[in-house]
């Protein structure tokens, strides 16, 4: 029986490992083991804990301005710094739209790297399910308010997704890449009324007739584009939002429908009546809004999504049952609140595979990881020196460098995930597309990039590109073997090899696997054989034997079957 029964248990370094590769984009054998010896409630706390971002914001260091609009200051101690005598702009100067929002994603994943929090992942999971790619519009403001959209994300990470839904129909970005800007009484659009169903919300039940989902009809389409006519964007970013702090759009009551919309019996009827102000406008809003989350299908969408995101993507009817439907429950008692829910899945003893001892159906290595996430735990377990792009001497090297030039727009495009840039309204495939899920994410296409990029990383050359450019980052995976405490006795072979397994796969590895990748280390030789090598390392200091074999034997882990799950 699948259970939501606390785990009391303490986590150990098998389950702290689950959780942190789940719950963050940091994943380092110093949090593993401060985590090891938590409980998962204790754990949880911990990653829910809010703290400053490392990077304050993005900024591009060929226009030396930032993707906020803002104009720079002088720096001061090396640090850039925003004037303050200036009020919040757009670009005039624009130029280079796809480098300045790729700078954005850059500024969003370094703190998620550097961020032990679930934070990082909850906003990331907003972003699936509130899609509105940065590449989805291309006008002046899109990197300014595409930086607005991410930041509308992180605020409610923690926070409340029903509030979210509310403030996403006036986020900038949204109304541009849903067309909700050109929506008005005179040519109604029904884009964004469709997916804020469809997608953000209730989502589609079994078709029943002719234009009836079950938990909405086409009629419910066409009156939720009439309630929502005449939002528009505020390109100069001068509104602002009194709860977040944030730019959003404008009530423009002239484009609006002031008729009452009459929805169908999927919302038992409810007719909710026309605005005839802008400040009324907000009122027929909530009203909608509050009707669509008053359903029970709402609550269960969000939940199933939630399941598929941090569990796995297969929800069996037993699944259904008895995780999905208490959650629901419990987000919908709590007005939609996150984090309660959140917190109840990832300390349930199913999410740590402790309800039954059926090996068909593992929570723990069980999915496909994103390739953002194969990335971002290559580099922070094997602690790849990041370039600061708090300082100006390292700007370059980490927006242009290493992530529009390698991460971004070489292994993201190779890989299928550009950050914040899937293909179309539905997100990418492992997060909507049944029955294949997270396993849309390998595939003949892909999978050279998720195999080489372990190997670029340790060699300091992205060798998904022609010439092999610099990475803007390498791996030193002797010293990370020497001294992160990634491994208890790195002479030994047999125990390199196994905790390695341990730590970088789901679940570990039988003797013969071990076996089988020791080779890469030892070749031919003895296990013995490394034991001396190593030591005339630790003696002379010469890495000239001792480098080759340990990248061999990571270059060999990562390429594995096994690093590709978790």
């Amino acid at each position: 029986m699948a259970s939501l029964a606390p785990n009391n248990a303490v986590l150990g370094e098998k389950h702290a490992r689950h959780l942190l590769k789940r719950a963050t984009f940091n994943y380092s054998q110093a949090l593993v083991r401060s985590f090891s010896s938590l409980t998962p409630a204790q754990a949880i706390e911990s990653l829910f804990q809010e703290q400053p971002l490392l990077l304050a914001r993005p900024y591009d260091p060929t226009t030396k301005t930032g993707p906020d609009g803002k104009n720079t200051g002088t720096t001061v101690d090396g640090y850039w710094t925003e004037r303050t005598d200036v009020l919040p702009t757009f670009f005039n100067d624009f130029g280079g739209y796809q480098r300045k929002v790729s700078y954005v994603s850059a500024w969003w994943w370094f703190n998620a790297i550097n961020t032990p929090t679930i934070k990082f992942k909850l906003s990331h999971f907003l972003s699936t399910r509130f899609v509105a790619s940065r590449f989805g519009d291309l006008t002046i403001t899109s990197a300014s308010s595409f930086y607005d959209h991410i930041r509308l994300l992180l605020f409610y990470a923690y926070g409340n997704y029903k509030t979210l839904a509310r403030k996403m129909t006036l986020d900038n970005s949204m109304l541009n890449y849903l067309n909700n800007t050109n929506n008005s009484k005179t040519a109604a659009n029904e884009n964004y009324a469709r997916e804020f169903l469809e997608l953000f919300t209730i989502g589609k039940g079994p078709q029943i007739g002719e234009g009836n989902y079950t938990n909405y009809t086409e009629t419910d389409v066409v009156q939720a584009a009439k309630l929502l006519t005449g939002f528009r964007t505020k390109a100069d970013r001068t509104l602002i939002d009194t709860e977040t702090g944030l730019p959003k759009g404008q009530n423009v009551i002239a484009n609006h429908n002031t008729t009452a919309k009459a929805f169908s019996s999927a919302f038992g009827n409810k007719i909710i009546n026309g605005a005839t102000t802008s400040l009324g406008m907000d009122t027929e809003l909530n009203e909608f809004v509050e009707m669509v989350f008053g359903k029970d299908a709402t609550a269960l969408h969000i939940c199933r999504k939630l399941y598929r995101y941090f569990v796995r993507s297969t929800i069996s009817a037993e699944v259904e049952n008895d995780i999905i439907a208490p959650l629901a429950l419990e987000l919908k008692d709590n007005s939609y609140e996150l984090m309660p829910t959140v917190k109840r899945l990832l300390n349930s003893l199913h999410f740590y595979d402790l309800d039954d001892s059926n090996s068909t159906d593992e929570v723990v290595g069980a999915m496909v990881k994103p390739p953002i996430q194969l990335a971002s735990e290559i580099i922070t377990f094997f602690g790849g020196a990041i370039p600061d792009p708090n300082t100006l001497s390292n700007a370059t090297a980490f927006y242009q460098t290493l992530w529009y030039g390698n991460l971004d727009f070489s292994y993201g495009v190779l890989s299928n995930m550009q950050l914040f840039s899937p293909g179309n309204v539905a997100g990418h495939d492992a997060y909507h597309q049944e029955p294949s899920y997270d396993k849309s994410w390998i595939s003949s296409s892909t999978l050279v990039a998720r195999y080489r990029i372990g190997e670029s990383l340790l060699e300091g050359k992205n060798l998904l590109r022609s010439g092999s450019p610099s990475m803007g980052v390498k791996i030193d995976i002797v010293n990370a073997v020497k001294s992160s405490g990634i491994v208890s006795q790195p002479n030994d072979a047999v125990i390199l090899t196994t905790e390695l397994c341990g730590a970088l796969f789901g679940q570990e590895p039988d003797l013969d696997r071990v076996t089988y990748f020791k080779k890469a280390l030892v070749g031919d030789f003895t296990d013995n054989y490394w034991k001396q090598e190593w030591e005339k390392y630790l003696t002379n200091n010469n890495k000239s034997v001792v480098e080759p074999r340990l990248k061999e034997l990571v270059k060999e882990l990562l390429s594995s079957p096994e690093f590709q799950l978790f």
